[in-house]
């Protein structure tokens, strides 16, 4: 019997706590995900915090309820702290770990094989086991270091999607840009989608809007 995926989801300390914030709706909705391995660091939470104005505190149910705004029975949050959780060790099967918004440290940590919390770790796992690891990076602009550390993890194999909006669909909404986003990432998760945001060639102006 062919089970659900199983994506582990890690959110540190750089602006953009937006996108997984939509990111984990999406995942939770999705009749194709049974299980959403959560972690968020402690500049994670605050930044989370701050920007969209949640009171994240703990690893029980309360995570999610306010990230998603509803309960769930599809996301099990872990401590940053928690080395012995599941996600540390190669003999749990993740199929996937998407890292949003990742900050330049935890990318340099990463791409050094510096385990430092549960997310470097997780990431670290994800890498040995040779299954597929997402990097949103979220910084502007970047320097050498951070360039250096993009290219040895996109030589490993890591997909690099930088945090970067697009119009070509014609966004009224910030929601619709993030949405956007999202979407791109449910593609190389290879996890279906409404598909109201792909590319279908060029429209006449008048059509646009």
């Amino acid at each position: 019997m062919n089970r659900g995926k199983r994506i582990t989801i890690g959110v540190t300390g750089a602006s953009g706590a937006i996108y997984a914030q939509r990111l984990l709706q999406w995942l939770d909705a999705s009749p194709e995900v049974e299980r959403i391995d959560l972690v968020v660091t402690q500049a994670g939470v605050r930044v989370a915090n701050e920007e969209l104005g949640l009171n994240l505190a703990g690893t029980d149910g309360r995570v999610a309820r306010e990230l998603i705004g509803r309960d769930s029975e599809k996301i099990v949050p872990h401590s940053a702290n928690d080395i012995g959780a599941t996600i540390a060790s190669g003999s749990y099967l993740s199929d996937a770990m998407v890292i949003l918004p990742c900050s330049m440290g935890s990318l340099g940590a990463i791409a050094s094989g510096v385990t430092r919390d549960l997310v470097h770790r997780a990431a670290d796992v994800i890498l040995k086991e040779r299954r597929l690891l997402i990097i949103v990076p979220r910084e502007t602009p970047l320097n050498e270091i951070h360039l250096e550390n993009m290219l040895k993890l996109a030589r490993m194999g890591v997909r690099i999607v930088p945090a970067m909006p697009s119009f070509y669909h014609f966004p009224k909404s910030i929601d619709d840009l993030i949405d956007h986003f999202c979407h791109r990432l449910l593609d190389h998760l290879g996890i279906s989608h409404e598909q109201l945001t792909r590319w279908e060639g060029s429209r006449p102006a008048r059509q646009r809007g």
